[in-house]
């Protein structure tokens, strides 16, 4: 099966089956291994990408739902202007341990400001609800958020 969509801003084309979760066609056939796999259950958010403007888990998306799609993976975002504010912004905080987390919470992130720009801190804390981070106790990477929120004020 041929499925054509739209990844990091390219066109592709990938010969996945249908069946195939899109988790595992990104770090496989395109080597995108900021997409983590974690839990493949759909809970911990370690895979997540935006998937036409949604946040999603790649481990619960099947390849045959992809047609025509647009995917856009941490290292595609990472090549963009807000991406270089929530960096910042978690790095001013040392919202960062371990990592393995932090692809799909920037991602969750990027969500959250573009659905809106000045959330406040319950807000951005259903935003991440469902991304599991074992080892900040979230409470930096929210304040991260909320700096992103005015630093970047006009860019989401």
């Amino acid at each position: 099966m041929m499925i054509k969509f739209i990844l990091n801003g390219q066109e592709v084309t990938s010969q996945a089956r249908a069946n195939e979760r899109l988790l595992d066609v990104l770090r496989a056939e395109f080597r995108l291994t900021g997409v983590k796999c974690g839990c493949k259950e759909g809970e911990c958010g370690a895979c997540s990408v935006i998937l036409d403007g949604r946040l999603v888990n790649t481990c619960m998306v099947a390849m045959g739902n992809l047609e025509g799609s647009t995917v856009l993976t941490i290292e595609g975002y990472s090549e963009t202007e807000r991406f270089a504010v929530l960096e910042k912004a978690y790095a001013s905080v040392s919202a960062v341990q371990c990592g393995f987390c932090i692809p799909g919470m920037m991602l969750a992130s990027e969500c959250i400001l573009a659905k809106n720009p000045k959330p406040t801190e319950a807000e951005i804390r259903e935003g991440i609800s469902g991304n599991l981070c074992r080892c900040t106790g979230y409470n930096a990477i929210v304040e991260a958020i909320a700096i992103a929120a005015k630093e970047g004020q006009g860019l989401w």
